[in-house]
């Protein structure tokens, strides 16, 4: 596993920058904190983006094919045309009558099973996780929160300490409980189901056994930081079933899977065939205005609410529905969805074809335009295959191509473009891994092996 809290960043002296680059760096670092990071060894400076491109100050295009927030592209021109209007209208907060808030949390809660009925709006994915644990810790009466062994779940205070993706400075709640993930575990896809399950099972036992009960699983629900492990669909259900019956909540952090991403589905958890008590949204749902949301069943969410108070000044503001109405009314009216569903199949029949022809590709896996692409070779170690994901990683970089890496080891590529890429972009994508392959392969200690396809 990685020790380094961000593998794919900038380190002083490993990249040849420009006077320009080191100058503003010098005055990155001379003001913010110390806990920014650069990405890539030779960091990127954009000054605009339009639709799957973002531009440099010379003019230099670099397809985007990493950034899940602006998921139907940079700088869409209809949902700025929305922001732009209602800020010249009024910015109020949900303490008013507003009409477009009820509609539009109206059609929101329409894309969810139906059990799934309620909403509560907040600023980020962050505020989102963190009120939906006060929920389900208020819901349950108890404490106890299981999480993937490497999840992310956001950065307050409450789910830093259930986020093991933040590194060992970063204390985790003594009343959470870490499992294994099948995938990553090794084990087989028919028997993943039934691991999961005892993970989760064993979990529940010492958090009992220790008088902290069960509240919540909360669960990315395409398990993005752990390096994209998405299958078999349905092998949480059984899990799922053990926490209910332990007095329990599912939830279901929407975060990177969700609003279409998945291609199949509308959100994540659907793939898996379970309804959440608890969903929680952020990122793409304002295509990069900050606007998140937690959404569930009435009775915890009543409970809660009718108890307790929560205020969220800016959180479900005019200008960020109206925001999100766009981007709910162009994800449905042009078919994004469907459009991520045949550009993941066209992506995945790309890079099988890339693993085919040349060494260096471990393993595909995905769910419409999320991917997780590990790389290696066999026999590898973990530090050699997590140093040849961050050598394609910045080989794609200078080649004008933006992913970065995900998993416990930083071994995978992570892929998620905009959901608005087209064939163009895809194959253009996928060219560039194989490039990006044998550059890197070309100046590794005796070189990869590029295999001949057999017909």
């Amino acid at each position: 596993m990685s020790t380094d809290l961000m593998p794919n960043r900038y380190r002083p002296g490993e990249a040849t920058l420009s006077p320009r680059e080191e100058a503003l760096i010098a005055r990155r670092d001379n003001v913010l904190g110390a806990s920014y990071r650069l990405q890539y060894r030779r960091p990127v400076h954009f000054i605009r983006g339009e639709g799957m491109w973002l531009y440099d100050p010379d003019g230099r295009p670099y397809l985007d094919f990493y950034n899940n927030v602006p998921s139907l592209g940079h700088c869409h021109p209809e949902v700025n045309a929305a922001m732009a209007d209602q800020a010249g209208r009024i910015s109020a907060n949900t303490r008013y009558l507003e009409p477009r808030l009820v509609d539009y949390a109206e059609r929101l809660v329409a894309t969810f099973p139906s059990e799934i009925n309620r909403v509560v709006f907040t600023c980020t994915g962050s505020e989102s996780n963190d009120l939906a644990l006060r929920i389900a810790r208020f819901a349950s009466g108890n404490e106890g929160v299981i999480v993937s062994g490497h999840a992310y779940h956001g950065t307050s205070a409450a789910v830093a300490a259930v986020s093991p993706n933040l590194g060992d400075a970063v204390m985790l709640s003594p009343n959470v409980r870490m499992i294994a993930l099948p995938g990553p575990a090794g084990v087989p896809q028919a028997e993943a189901a039934a691991f999961f399950e005892a993970q989760v099972r064993a979990a529940i036992v010492d958090l009992k056994r220790r008088g902290i009960g069960v509240a919540a699983l909360l669960i990315d629900t395409i398990f993005s930081s752990d390096g994209v492990w998405v299958d078999p669909p349905g092998f949480i259900a059984g899990g799922v079933d053990a926490v209910r019956e332990a007095g329990g909540l599912l939830i279901a952090d929407e975060v990177q899977p969700g609003f279409g991403r998945t291609g199949s589905h509308m959100w994540g958890f659907e793939r898996h065939g379970v309804v959440p008590d608890l969903v929680t949204l952020g990122k793409p749902m304002g295509n990069g205005f900050p606007i998140g949301a937690v959404v569930g069943r009435h009775a915890p969410m009543d409970r809660f609410g009718n108890t307790a108070r929560y205020s969220n000044t800016f959180a479900g503001n005019t200008i960020g529905i109206a925001t999100a109405d766009a981007v709910l009314t162009i994800l449905q009216r042009d078919k994004i969805a469907q459009n991520a569903l045949a550009m993941g199949l066209r992506l995945r029949a790309g890079l099988e074809d890339v693993a085919r022809q040349q060494s260096g590709i471990q393993a595909i896996r995905n769910a419409g335009l999320f991917f997780g692409v590990q790389m290696g070779r066999d026999g590898m170690d973990p530090a050699g295959r997590r140093a040849m994901a961050l050598d394609v990683v910045n080989a794609l970089r200078d080649d004008g191509v933006l992913v970065s890496t995900t998993g416990a080891n930083e071994d995978a590529l992570k892929v998620r473009p905009p959901l608005i890429c087209q064939a163009e972009h895809v194959d253009a994508f996928v060219t560039a891994v194989k490039r990006a392959l044998t550059t890197v392969g070309a100046r590794a200690a005796g070189g990869w092996v590029t295999r001949t396809r057999q017909p």
